[in-house]
C-alpha cells in the first residue's frame, strides 16, 4: 500500500523483477546465508537488516528508521529491483536484485509481489513482518508464502495490527510498537484559516498504485480557496507536483506542516493517524472507487464524497478523541527503538 495511495503489490513489471532475481540467485543465496554463531565469547556485531516493501522503490517508509539504526551502529538496506527510481541523493542505502549484501534479518512490509520474490531468494534469513504503511484488511494472494517465514510481526497501533494480520493471514498477534514518525512530533501552533491538503498518488507508476479521488480533492481545495482559506499542500512522495502548482506546496514533511494548519483534508492514508497525533482535525475525501480501512476513516472528523461539502466539513472539524487516537496511532515516543528491539530479538533468537 502506498503511504497515502491505493493498494499496491500487483506490479506490472513482476516478470522483469523475477528474471533479475533469478539471474542473481546463486550470488544472493550464498551472500545472505545466516551468520555463523561460532565463538560465543566474541563481541556482538552490529545487525544488518534488509527491507523489502510492497512499494519496491518506496524508501520513504524506511527513512524514519535511519537515525535509530545509526545510533545502534546497525545497517539498514532497502532491496529494490533496480536503481531506475532511486535519486542520486537517496538517504536510504539500497541494493539491487542480484547483488543483495550479507545480512542477519529480512524485514517485509507486506505480502506484495516484491517482498514475496525477495523472500524466495533469501531462504536462510529470519524474517519479521513490519507494517510501515497501511494495507487493506484482506489476505493478499501471496500471503501464504510470506506467512510461512514470518517469525514476528509488528504494527504501529492496535487498529493497524488488525488490518496487517488480515493482509498476511497471520493467526497470531502483531506487536504494537507505534510509528517512528511520531517520535518527534511538532508542537501544534495552528495558523487561522490555514488548511493542509494531503494528497495521494494520482497516476499509478512502477513503485505502486494510485488512489481514486484526486479530482474530488482538487475540487475541494478550490472550494476552500474560494472561501478564503490559505491552502498548503502536503505532497505524497510520488504525487505529480504540477497538479498542485497553483497552491503553496509545503517544503517540510506533512506531519510537520500539519502543526500550523487549523484542519487537514485529504485522501485517507498512512499519514492520517500521524497528523491526528499532532492534534490537527482531519477531513477525509473518499471516492466511491477507493477502498479505505476502517481505522483510517475513524481518524477523520468527517468524510465527504462531494466537494460542495468541503467548506462545512472543515469549519466543523474537531480533533480525534483520546481513546480513538490511542487505537489509531499506538504509543507515541520511542517507537523506532521498540521496532528495532523486535528486529534485534529476531536476530538473537535465530542465533545471530
Amino acid at each position: 500500500m502506498s503511504a497515502r495511495g491505493g493498494p499496491s503489490g500487483r506490479l506490472s513489471r513482476r516478470r522483469l523483477f523475477q528474471a533479475a532475481l533469478v539471474a542473481g540467485g546463486a550470488v544472493t543465496l550464498g551472500a545472505c546465508a545466516a551468520p555463523s554463531t561460532s565463538g560465543s565469547a566474541a563481541a556482538p556485531r552490529p545487525v544488518r537488516v534488509l527491507i523489502a516493501t510492497n512499494e519496491p522503490w518506496g524508501t520513504y517508509h524506511a527513512e524514519p528508521l535511519l537515525a535509530e539504526a545509526q545510533r545502534r551502529g546497525w545497517t539498514l538496506t532497502q532491496l529494490v529491483p533496480d536503481r531506475s527510481e532511486i535519486d542520486a541523493d537517496e538517504a536510504v542505502p539500497v541494493a539491487v536484485a542480484g547483488a543483495f549484501p550479507e545480512a542477519d534479518l529480512l524485514v517485509v512490509t507486506g505480502a506484495g509481489d516484491w517482498p514475496a520474490d525477495c523472500l524466495a531468494q533469501l531462504p536462510a534469513l529470519p524474517v519479521v513482518a513490519s507494517s510501515l504503511a497501511y494495507l487493506l484488511p484482506q489476505e493478499a494472494p501471496r500471503a501464504g508464502e510470506v506467512r510461512s517465514r514470518v517469525g514476528a510481526a509488528t504494527a504501529s497501533s492496535s487498529a493497524e495490527a488488525a488490518a496487517f494480520r488480515a493482509h498476511l493471514g497471520l493467526p497470531g498477534e502483531a506487536r504494537v510498537v507505534g510509528s517512528a514518525q511520531t517520535d518527534d512530533l511538532p508542537q501544534r501552533a495552528a495558523e487561522p484559516g490555514t488548511v493542509l491538503v494531503l494528497t495521494s498518488v494520482t497516476h499509478e507508476d512502477e513503485t505502486g498504485a494510485a488512489a481514486p479521488g484526486a479530482q474530488l480533492l482538487l475540487d475541494s481545495a478550490r472550494r476552500l480557496a474560494d472561501a478564503g482559506r490559505r491552502i498548503v499542500v502536503g505532497l505524497h512522495p510520488r504525487e505529480d507536483r504540477e497538479l498542485w502548482s497553483e497552491y503553496e506546496i509545503s517544503e517540510v514533511p506533512s506531519v510537520q506542516a500539519s502543526a500550523v494548519a487549523e484542519v487537514a483534508i485529504g485522501i485517507p492514508g498512512t499519514v492520517f493517524p500521524l497528523v491526528a497525533a499532532v492534534g490537527t482535525p482531519l477531513v477525509g475525501c473518499i471516492d466511491p472507487a477507493l477502498e479505505i480501512p476502517d481505522h483510517l476513516r475513524d481518524v477523520c472528523s468527517a468524510v465527504i464524497d462531494d466537494a460542495g461539502a468541503a467548506v462545512a466539513a472543515v469549519d466543523t472539524a474537531r480533533p480525534l478523541a483520546a481513546d480513538a487516537l490511542t487505537a489509531a496511532v499506538g504509543p507515541v515516543g520511542g517507537s523506532a527503538q521498540r521496532l528495532l528491539d523486535v528486529w534485534g530479538d529476531a536476530v538473537a533468537g535465530a542465533g545471530g
